[in-house]
């Protein structure tokens, strides 16, 4: 019996070596991912994809580091 392979997510991007918000932890990109074409909206990004991997306290972590530098960009905007 065969399944339909419908309901596979596509690939993530991770982090390039040296990237990360909050734990100061070095990873490898993973493959697949488009940059937005803003550094810190970038890095947020990688970031929150290789927050899955942390433990949950440290999850947290990463999630307010994103939360904040997201939020000092959005009000960069109108300035």
């Amino acid at each position: 019996m065969t399944y339909p392979s419908s309901a596979q997510p596509g690939p993530r991007p991770g982090p390039p070596p040296g990237v990360s918000l909050a734990g100061g932890t070095d990873v490898s990109r993973g493959g697949g991912g488009e940059d937005t074409g803003h550094p810190a909206v970038d890095a947020v990004l990688r970031s929150l994809a290789n927050a899955a991997r942390l433990a949950p306290a440290e999850q947290i972590a990463e999630y307010e580091a994103a939360h904040q530098v997201l939020q000092e960009t959005l009000a960069g905007i109108d300035r």
